[in-house]
């Protein structure tokens, strides 16, 4: 339970509005930071609360190189390779290991990591990759005092709200290091820390009177204020369990192709489209560097906007993809979120899925 309780075949395909890449906040430095109670409910899911320890070591995720991308509709001829292929950002196909940087604590490495690659002055585009970025997995919450001895008498939970001007931000932070920066600021020894999933966190946001989230306030320039709008935004073109990003995001065992398959004939996912020399509307396919064409999908239109590639997301249903696949045996397969992480599945990998179209 939550802590809160508070043409051819792609012709038919529709373009949704994408998000626009308009000016953000910038995280500015908080006049202040509360302790706002939060209600209790049951123990928190995600990694448990936690004091908040020591230094410690840092860990990166490692990068390798994906290939190009085209545009044609399915079905149709290969296009020409080269003029109008772009080459796809090198990303990590596997998920991030697990890193901690304070004992006890997790980290999102992803989020955390995206966090370290944003500019001293951060422009939309970069935030929107935050924004991606923080579709998986958890954040940690401050809490004023012992959260573990707090849930156990039934108490509300005082979390921390920074004010800026007249307006309030929820605080959340992606790693123990990111926490432990924030006390060091602060000088408020008595915090410890909890886990909760990312989902979770932003319900929260929306259902108070918050104007967003600061992620890792005393981290600068590591730190980003995401605005209600954009957290409106995520939420509402979301899965519900944002089951397809955490599979990506999480430990990769042999399961996990098939777990991806099996959740892409249940939840939502998005292609990118564009429009051709011709006036007609392709969905963009991925290159491997041994020449296979991949179907580009995506778990959320955002994965789509955040390449800036000028595309737009469109949905795609699994019997679309199931009749695509049937109708073209030269598509080898699928590139889920080609932002990273990503998963490239086989036409082996896919079987369950193509079975879809009969």
């Amino acid at each position: 339970m939550a802590l809160f309780s508070r043409r051819k075949k792609t012709d038919d395909v529709e373009a949704e509005d994408g998000f626009a890449e308009s000016p953000m906040p910038a995280a500015a430095e908080p006049e202040s930071a509360d302790a706002a109670p939060v209600a209790s409910a049951a123990a928190p899911t995600a990694p448990d609360a936690a004091p908040i320890a020591p230094d410690g070591p840092t860990e990166s995720a490692a990068s390798v190189g994906i290939s190009v991308s085209s545009y044609r509709g399915l079905g149709g001829q290969a296009a020409p390779a080269a003029p109008a292929a772009r080459m796809a950002p090198a990303r990590a196909p596997e998920a991030p290991v697990a890193a901690t940087t304070v004992p006890g604590i997790r980290d999102n490495v992803v989020l955390r990591e995206a966090l370290a690659a944003l500019p001293v002055s951060p422009e939309s585009p970069d935030l929107l990759e935050i924004a991606r970025q923080l579709m998986q997995g958890h954040l940690f919450l401050r809490v004023k005092g012992d959260a573990r001895e707090l849930l156990a008498e039934g108490k509300d939970l005082p979390l921390g709200v920074a004010v800026v001007g007249d307006k309030q931000f929820v605080l959340a932070y992606s790693s123990g290091a990111a926490l432990r920066a924030s006390i060091a600021a602060d000088r408020d020894t008595g915090t410890s820390a909890m886990g909760q999933p990312v989902l979770a966190v932003i319900r929260h946001v929306l259902g108070g009177p918050y104007a967003g989230l600061i992620i890792d306030n005393s981290s600068a320039p590591a730190r980003a204020v995401l605005p209600r709008e954009l957290l409106e935004k995520l939420l509402e073109q979301a899965d519900e369990t944002l089951e397809v990003k955490t599979l990506l995001a999480g430990d990769r065992t042999d399961a996990t192709a098939g777990a991806v398959v099996e959740a892409l004939t249940r939840v939502k996912f998005w292609v990118a489209v564009n429009r051709s020399e011709e006036g007609r509307f392709g969905v963009a396919e991925a290159r491997s560097q041994d020449g296979a064409r991949l179907i580009e999908l995506y778990s959320h239109p955002l994965e789509v906007a955040s390449l800036r590639r000028g595309d737009q997301a469109a949905p795609m249903t699994a019997a679309q993809l199931a009749g695509a696949l049937r109708a073209d045996e030269a598509l080898d397969g699928v590139i889920v979120d080609p932002g990273g992480p990503w998963i490239r599945l086989s036409r082996s990998d896919l079987a369950p899925l193509i079975a879809l179209a009969g």
